[in-house]
């Protein structure tokens, strides 16, 4: 046995989570009974599982030079045993900050970030509409009762931000990002607002398009292709919804997007941010090398920041932060039931992405899907990163609502009606 194999096994036996190897030479490591194995094609997969390198294992995975064998709720378990404890990579040293602060920069030009969004939503609606619940929803749900399935959670979450917003018929009300347009429909079928709506990919375009002139929408629904840097309303807007969309921003650029989003709502006027934020406060990244694998095959360009910061930077753009809710627990189990009607459709899948790509290329994207969904789940699971609802209001002195004095705006400064 060479080294490389004795440390191998040796990290096997100490592994709480059971895993079984089998190596190019047909060599079986690890327990006999275990409910995953990794079956590697060449042994740089092995020095990468060895060296605790997760991120480039799971790129031997997409390239198919390791199989899973076995569930990804096994492997998950498996990866959950070898992350760093608290999950969290090695903090950066200043030069690396700098660079990572350059790259960010870089990486959020018009141009790129159009790139990079069409990079993932424009894989194939009918892959996202396997797994998605019916309205294509694209973000964390939200579990009101134990019992919902994932459409009626994501139903819930749809009408969670209506009512934090309090939407009312009639008010002009922007989507930043408003992806397959569940979101925008809704608030426009139940809440009877004027809605526009954002996006950046051809295929949620065309999606939405579609529904609008289906349901006989198109006098007070609209979508277009847009960049958030580029809107240029006649008047601000009543209320704002950016849901999903901050992950993508980049942390450079945080200053712009939170003033831009000050500057489209009317003073008075109301804002949700809805977005992915880091766990640790320096904002480091998921351990073991999981987060370059997010943006080498998923989210190109995706940068994750504190709760804190984005409050901070919301709050020196204009906007007064009055509640914000974090709904980690509710994206695990929303990714796990993406990723449960994901496995349970598999050779479907490959078949719908090989009509969008080229065969081996669908095949990487199936099998980076599988890890990415069934990763992300256990990352909020974990506690690794988190996902927090932040209501802003633009303050207006001169508004007065309601019994209190000083709101400055429509928010009542009681929670009654996010639940009612």
């Amino acid at each position: 046995m060479s080294a490389l194999e004795s440390l191998v096994e040796s990290k096997l036996h100490s592994l709480s989570a059971p895993l079984a190897l089998r190596l190019p030479s047909g060599r079986r490591l690890g327990p006999p009974d275990a409910p995953v194995t990794l079956a590697f094609q060449t042994m740089a997969g092995l020095r990468h599982l060895a060296s605790g390198r997760l991120g480039r294992l799971g790129d031997d995975i997409v390239r198919g030079q390791v199989r899973v064998e076995g569930s990804m709720r096994d492997l998950m378990q498996v990866v959950a045993a070898l992350v760093p404890a608290g999950g969290q990579a090695q903090l950066p040293s200043p030069w690396q900050r700098f660079k990572n602060r350059l790259n960010s920069v870089l990486n959020h030009s018009r141009d790129r970030d159009a790139q990079q969004i069409r990079a993932h939503y424009d894989v194939s609606n009918d892959f996202y509409a396997l797994w998605l619940d019916p309205l294509r929803v694209y973000s964390c749900a939200y579990f009101a009762e134990p019992q919902m399935d994932l459409a009626a959670a994501q139903v819930a979450k749809l009408d969670l931000i209506c009512r934090k917003l309090d939407l009312r018929p009639g008010e002009r009300f922007v989507d930043i990002g408003a992806g397959w347009g569940g979101l925008l429909l809704h608030a426009a079928r139940h809440y009877g607002v004027d809605a526009t709506g954002i996006t950046l990919s051809q295929n949620q375009y065309d999606h939405v398009n579609g529904l609008i002139a289906a349901e006989g929408l198109g006098d007070r629904v609209r979508i277009q292709i847009c960049d958030y840097r580029d809107l240029r309303p006649e008047r601000p807007f009543d209320k704002l919804a950016s849901v999903g969309m901050v992950e993508h921003v980049g942390r450079a650029n945080m200053p712009t997007y939170c003033e831009i989003l000050c500057r489209l709502v009317r003073p008075g006027g109301m804002v949700l941010n809805h977005g992915i934020t880091a766990a640790g406060l320096d904002d480091a990244m998921v351990g073991g090398g999981l987060g370059d694998f997010i943006e080498d095959h998923i989210f190109p360009g995706g940068e994750l920041i504190h709760v804190s910061h984005a409050i901070r930077t919301l709050s020196q753009a204009g906007l007064e932060m009055v509640d914000t809710e974090n709904l980690r627990p509710h994206y695990a189990r929303t990714l796990w039931a993406w990723s449960d009607a994901l496995e349970s459709q598999l050779p479907e899948a490959e078949a719908v992405l090989a009509r969008a790509m080229p065969a081996d290329r669908a095949g990487e994207v199936l099998r980076a899907y599988r890890l990415y969904l069934s990763g992300c789940a256990l990352a909020f699971q974990q506690g690794w990163v988190a996902l927090h609802q932040i209501l802003l209001i633009h303050p207006d002195p001169t508004q007065q609502d309601g019994d209190l004095p000083g709101t400055q705006s429509g928010y009542p400064f009681r929670r009654d009606h996010f639940y009612r």
